[in-house]
């Protein structure tokens, strides 16, 4: 049927009663979100489990020196993964540093920074120590 004829259904039942103005429009919500779903999946969109991790990282308040102390200690300045491999002074293998690979790197990274900044600007301690 198309979309046309639908609306003009759905057009001429509300002109006819007012009790199947909701009972039409819960419909239509009902199949336009379908459709929505089924779009988003069928253009490649992915369902991500861990958004409500990425947002409580995200919205993670640091309000207390020692938890940003602990943060940066926690997490480390450079990825401690990148390796060398050398043999007799030649190199063998280069380990790419693999922190990358983790889904919530960019999250984690920016908890850190945000702990720097809290300890800089809000209590005025040197972070030299942790770059």
């Amino acid at each position: 049927m198309p979309k046309n004829s639908v609306s003009r259904v759905i057009m001429s039942i509300k002109c006819i009663t007012t009790k199947n103005i909701t009972f039409t429009s819960w419909i239509n919500n009902i199949s336009h979100s379908k459709k929505l779903v089924f779009n988003s999946l069928a253009q490649g969109y992915k369902i991500d489990p861990l958004i409500p991790l990425r947002n409580w990282l995200n919205n993670f308040k640091i309000s207390d020196p020692n938890l940003a102390h602990k943060i940066c200690e926690m997490i480390p300045t450079q990825c401690p993964f990148a390796r060398t491999i050398k043999f007799l002074n030649q190199e063998v293998l280069t380990i790419p540093p693999l922190c990358k690979l983790n889904p919530l790197y960019n999250e984690v990274v920016a908890l850190r920074f945000r702990a720097l900044c809290y300890l800089a600007d809000e209590c005025g301690e040197d972070i030299s120590s942790y770059c």
